[in-house]
């Protein structure tokens, strides 16, 4: 994966960076030591015990070291050579001066030994095992080769050379003891590199994860600020731009107040909340997140036309098992009443009020024959298979049908346009389904011209593109308007009362929207909410 590759690069060289930062502070560390020793030097102030057998030596020697040491921090910044080589000339560089400075200072007994633990240490961080080993066994030769030259040329104490011994041993100690630590910490390093690594690509799968749900994600913090939106959170509640630092109850006030309504009732009940001003609507439920003292919250926002289609083929799917059910049981009964009823009214011995009984038998059959028939027709409709097309061409044909199969003229219909194209998202099998029922109920009831209105658009705010039908009837009285798309709803004595019913249930499956917006005096208005023309529709 190139993310995982580029991860452990940058891991790689964050290790890297790290061992260059160590040496360079060795190298700080040894300019002071060189600093403080060339001063000294320098300032013809040195304790008795440098000066016991050639002072003269060390001031060339500190000097020298100074040098040197300079050299190297310049080095180490410039980071020139190799960090090994590097590592390696300053080990050196360690070794030969402080041992020139046991010499200048009177061997071991002077105190100068105890540099070489604390090089050695600092070396073998840097360097592998072998490395060093060797760096200690070469820095106790060089103590024992000045001790052995001090007892036979510079009068040095047969003691020295257990003094010298038990430095040797504290620097192969050193060195073993470093040697494992600094294992044990490159070790813990790969690993945690390996695990950011791990960590790094899991944060990028579950970012990705978040941002690509269908479902809205937003995490909003105790001060009410907008911590974490996904992108169908931010289409649901038609959020332009970025959103960082801004309350929930600037950018989504409703959000907001159901975000309120939980927190003091501490119930989480699936909340519906009007997202655009022209219906649209999210269902929401909360959740907190973490430790109580953190105050994040967690808001689940579902598309409530999405939800809604989900449970409409649910439906749909046992509405089938129904219907087959009741073709079955009813259909094949109500056709042997039917065909009897009509055998029967043509017997030449039946009277006025025996024919009028007939007519009601028969009038009856129909009217269930019709009920089944669309109820059966709900429960086999296959899944909408929706398409984009421009709405004026579709819609002016399906005019040009209407007129012609109802003997309507030109004047009885209206169609009012804006300039720009409209474009839909829905089965036009289903779409023409639906305006038929519409149309055929406002034909019923208008009673002057215009009989019919269609009105076309694109809402403002949502960017949804909507359908108004109108009639000029009567209107209808509040209560009847609260049940008008209840199933077997009618108030017409020979209607199945599942026009309307069927036509809302088109709609959701097409994840638009029917709704009665206006019943008055002047008239009823339905209007189409149809789905956003980019969304993609469902499939089950």
């Amino acid at each position: 994966m190139p993310d995982a590759t580029a991860a452990r690069r940058r891991a790689d060289l964050q290790t890297r960076e790290r061992a260059w930062r160590a040496l360079r502070y060795f190298s700080i560390y040894r300019l002071i030591i060189a600093s403080v020793f060339a001063a000294l030097s320098l300032s013809d102030n040195l304790p008795p015990n440098f000066t016991e057998f050639d002072p003269r030596v060390f001031k060339p020697v500190a000097i020298t070291y100074l040098v040197l040491a300079i050299v190297a921090q310049f080095v180490a910044e410039r980071r020139m050579p190799t960090l090994r080589l590097q590592s390696a000339g300053q080990m050196l560089l360690d070794i030969l001066g402080i041992t020139l400075f046991m010499y200048a200072s009177g061997g071991t007994a002077g105190g100068f030994g105890i540099l070489l633990v604390v090089s050695i240490a600092g070396g073998c961080l840097l360097a592998s095992w072998r490395a060093a080993i060797f760096y200690a066994a070469l820095a106790s030769l060089a103590v024992l080769g000045e001790t052995l030259f001090g007892v036979l040329n510079l009068h040095y104490s047969p003691a020295s050379y257990t003094q010298a011994g038990l430095l040797g041993a504290a620097l192969f100690g050193t060195a073993m003891l470093s040697s494992i630590l600094a294992d044990q910490a490159r070790r813990s390093e790969a690993l945690a590199a390996q695990r950011g690594v791990a960590i790094e690509q899991l944060s990028r799968l579950n970012e990705h994860i978040v941002q690509r749900m269908r479902s809205g994600i937003v995490v909003v913090d105790d001060d009410g600020r907008i911590v974490l939106i996904n992108e169908s959170g931010g289409r649901m509640l038609r959020l332009a731009g970025a959103v960082d630092g801004q309350t929930i109850g600037q950018a989504a006030p409703l959000l907001a107040a159901a975000r309120d309504e939980w927190l003091v009732r501490g119930e989480n009940r699936k909340t519906p909340v009007i997202t655009e001003p022209t219906g649209g609507e999210a269902i929401v439920s909360f959740t907190s997140l973490g430790p109580s003292e953190l105050g994040y919250t967690l808001a689940f926002l579902e598309d409530a036309a999405e939800t809604r289609q989900r449970a409409q083929q649910i439906k749909l799917a046992s509405l089938g098992r129904l219907t087959a059910s009741i073709a079955h049981e009813i259909r094949n009964p109500l056709g042997a009443i039917s065909h009897a009823g009509q055998l029967l009214s043509e017997s030449p011995d039946l009277g006025a009020p025996d024919q009028r009984l007939l007519r009601i038998i028969n009038e009856n059959c129909t009217r269930m024959n019709d009920i089944v028939s669309n109820v059966m027709m709900i429960g086999r409709r296959e899944s909408a298979i929706a398409e984009s097309f421009e709405l004026r061409p579709w819609l002016e044909s399906f005019v040009a049908e209407l007129c012609a199969r109802r003997a309507l003229a030109a004047a009885d219909v209206a169609l009012h346009w804006p300039e720009a194209r409209i474009v839909v998202r829905m089965d036009r099998s289903q779409l023409h389904q639906v305006l038929w029922n519409l149309c055929e109920n406002a034909l019923r009831y208008s009673t002057r011209r215009p009989l019919l209105s269609f009105d076309c658009g694109q809402s403002p705010d949502s960017g949804r593109p909507y359908l108004e039908v109108r009639d000029t009837g009567p209107g209808m009285t509040p209560a009847v308007a609260e049940q008008i798309f209840e199933p077997f709803f009618t108030g017409e004595s020979n209607g199945t009362g599942l026009g309307l019913y069927i036509a809302r249930e088109l709609c959701e499956a097409n994840q638009a929207s029917l709704a009665l917006t206006g019943h008055g005096a002047e008239g009823c208005r339905f209007r189409i909410d149809f789905a956003h023309p980019h969304r993609q529709q469902l499939t089950f």
